[in-house]
């Protein structure tokens, strides 16, 4: 989902500033990150993990939509770890 607003929640941003990952690479990964896992029914708003590519580097964004707000909230930002993903990094091993 793309809303006018993108919110990041304050682990997020300790993430990526721990990762060194930029606000525009999680902007690059929402706007053109593939889901590989979509859980609706998280509370308190619908869930996703998106896969995105900054040149060779894959990163995975955890972001909720808040359809009232029309805001997208980053979770979470990581580089997957290749021992638990496969390895285009979209299913989880095991």
């Amino acid at each position: 989902m793309r809303s006018s607003r993108t919110v990041f929640r304050v682990h997020a941003l300790q993430r990526m500033f721990s990762r060194s990952i930029s606000a525009d690479e999680v902007s690059s990964v929402l706007v053109s990150g593939e889901v590989v896992e979509d859980h609706p029914d998280d509370k308190p708003y619908p869930s996703r993990l998106l896969l995105g590519w900054i040149g060779p580097r894959p990163l995975h964004v955890v972001a909720a939509y808040n359809t009232r707000e029309d805001e997208e909230i980053v979770i979470t930002v990581y580089e997957p770890d290749p021992g638990l993903w496969d390895s285009e990094f979209k299913r989880r091993k095991g």
